[in-house]
């Protein structure tokens, strides 16, 4: 009897060897061997089997994709590229929507487009049971180089309030901005489609509202259809600088802005499978925070609030959309150009920008005419309604995903209090009554996402046994019961 015990005893601890010293596909080639070797017995591979098969695998590994949560996929199943096209050619059917242009008119300018998008989102709302709250938010401008008289810029705003006490003030924001122009920015009268710009990514956000807001998340969602981005940001600014004043706790913002055309101009090749998703790193500026100064001391620069929305965008895009690259770009925005995500992050919130791959500028900013041959202006027929579903339904996972998972854990540090190759994080503890735990994630200093995940379990403190902080960066994201994961943060040090 002794013997057989030491035999059962002997064998769980060779695959325990195996299985805690070795990435998943060694293991499972090292049990094959051994299994057919006779060195581990039937029972011990029954056993560990098991193991796997229920969730038990908490050893340090290779960060792995998840295999995504059934519901949320079922909700990017409702999102309609015939409901996106429709709402993009309405919007372009208002001849134009200039910030300065008319407000009276039933079909045409500014005035009828806040109108129509004000009265679908209402609709919406009432196909959720009155959830999703409307309103408008206005303000008059009245100094602005861009505007030849005071003008009140409108924003539409609707929020979707979460239903978990512990995380309802907990807000993520999605924006496009309807109002449009031609060449000339002063011209508020000229017919300026702006299918692409950014009917697409109003028509999205308009897309979102109308399958999300029938659903329960819990933390809050706003759904935004801002106004004044082609003179100046004017809409998301608002917005965000009363956002401060009343200190709402925006974990994260999303603008999309020109999310409709998949032609490469310069070749004419197609790229309807890749999205950029602009996020930015320490912000220029002659003064620096006591956070910034600590992230540029110890190499996390590029683990700021937003590269870190950057990398859990990337790794929700390849759980739920794998067929879709989503390119983080390490860098506000581009040339020449700026988007309603500017405003939160000058305010302190994390925001990022989505556009497609490749901008076709003949048909961005210009009056609709043709020259030569060539078409330009910013016309529905130029718009791939199909990857504008695409990239509404990136957006609906992402968000989805972070108003369902815990908050980022807070006071995350690194303890530096002394000599040694293992690393040491701490943390306060998370109060959502839902919570599993929390993961300690970590790369290499020079690569990008996130390579080796371990579980901490429900603890503040936990060390990675061997793992040198001079050598890599790690973070700290908070997980909950259901696999829904916050995205990271970077450690700052701690004695």
């Amino acid at each position: 009897m002794l013997c057989k015990s030491y035999k059962i005893f002997y064998n769980i601890w060779m695959v325990s060897t195996l299985f805690f010293k070795s990435t998943t596909a060694e293991f499972l080639r090292a049990l094959h061997m051994a299994f057919f070797n006779k060195k581990v017995s039937v029972f011990s591979l029954i056993f560990f089997v098991t193991l796997l098969m229920t969730g038990c695998d908490s050893r340090p590994g290779r960060e792995r994709e998840q295999s995504g949560n059934q519901e949320l996929r079922e909700l990017l199943e409702t999102i309609s590229v015939d409901s996106i096209e429709s709402n993009i050619r309405t919007l372009a059917d208002f001849h134009t929507r200039h910030t300065s242009s008319d407000t009276t008119s039933d079909t045409t300018g500014i005035g009828a487009a806040r109108r129509w998008i004000y009265d679908r989102f209402k609709q919406y709302g009432t196909l959720s049971g009155s959830r999703l709250q409307v309103s408008y938010e206005s303000y008059l401008e009245t100094d602005n180089p861009r505007i030849e008289e005071p003008t009140r810029i409108v924003n539409i705003v609707g929020i979707l309030p979460g239903t978990q006490l512990e995380s309802k003030e907990r807000m993520y924001v999605v924006s496009g901005h309807y109002d449009s122009r031609v060449s000339d920015v002063m011209d508020d009268s000229s017919y300026a489609p702006g299918a692409n710009d950014d009917a697409s990514g109003t028509a999205a956000v308009m897309e979102l509202a109308r399958v999300m807001s029938g659903r329960e998340f819990d933390a809050t969602i706003v759904f935004m259809a801002v106004a004044g981005e082609e003179q100046g940001l004017l809409g998301s600014t608002y917005h965000a600088e009363q956002a401060r004043r009343q200190q709402l706790n925006i974990e994260a913002m999303i603008t999309n802005d020109i999310i409709g055309n998949t032609i490469k101009s310069t070749d004419g090749s197609v790229h309807d499978n890749e999205i950029r998703v602009f996020a930015q790193g320490i912000p220029p500026g002659d003064s620096l925070s006591r956070h910034q100064r600590l992230l540029l001391q110890t190499g996390g620069e590029n683990d700021t609030p937003s590269r870190q929305l950057g990398r859990f965008i990337h790794r929700v895009g390849r759980e739920y959309m794998p067929g879709l690259k989503v390119n983080v770009i390490y860098r506000k925005d581009r040339y020449l150009r700026g988007g309603d995500h500017s405003p939160f992050l000058e305010h302190g919130y994390p925001a990022v920008r989505f556009s497609e791959p490749h901008e076709y500028y003949e048909r961005q900013h210009q009056d609709v005419r043709k020259e030569e041959g060539t078409q330009y202006g910013d016309l529905p027929k130029f718009v791939d309604y199909s990857y504008v579903g695409k990239i509404a339904r990136l957006n609906a996972a992402v968000l989805a995903t972070l108003a369902n998972a815990p908050a980022r854990p807070r006071e995350v540090g690194i303890d530096v209090s002394r000599l040694e190759n293992s690393t040491t994080l701490v943390w306060k503890a998370n109060s959502e009554p839902d919570l599993k735990g929390y993961e300690i994630v970590w790369r290499s200093t020079n690569q990008p996402f996130w390579e080796h995940t371990e579980f901490a379990g429900d603890t503040t403190r936990f060390t990675v046994p061997g793992v040198s902080k001079d050598n890599y960066l790690f973070g700290v994201r908070a997980i909950d019961q259901y696999g829904n994961r916050s995205p990271a943060v970077y450690p700052l040090p701690v004695r």
